[in-house]
């Protein structure tokens, strides 16, 4: 299950989920790890969308106790950081190519 939290082929997963699993996995009742085992088998982009706040997860999700817990870390850790650093909820964080035509005149290009 380690292995599994730390090695998704997603990169900020890895880091999240696998960091969260080497801390707690070890600790968790056989209840939770069932949850983590659930959550593990949820696809990669979704997961992030979730644990991100981009967008609301299913209410299995929510109930999810392991879900919460990480999700709960990362919402801490998002807390401490520039509001205007973050995407609009439901805006994606990477604005495109087209920049460059729209932003011609600006900045050093």
């Amino acid at each position: 299950m380690l292995y599994r939290s730390k090695q998704r082929g997603f990169l900020e997963l890895d880091l999240l989920v696998g960091k969260w699993a080497e801390r707690n996995l070890d600790e968790l009742p056989e209840d939770e790890l069932i949850d983590m085992e659930n959550l593990l088998a949820e696809e990669n982009p979704d997961l992030w969308k979730w644990l991100s706040s981009q967008s609301p997860a299913p209410q299995d999700v929510l109930h999810n106790r392991v879900f919460k817990r990480i999700k709960a870390e990362v919402d801490a850790d998002l807390s401490k950081h520039d509001p205007a650093t973050r995407a609009a909820r439901g805006a994606e964080w990477v604005r495109g190519w087209e920049d460059v035509k729209r932003w011609r005149n600006e900045g050093n290009q």
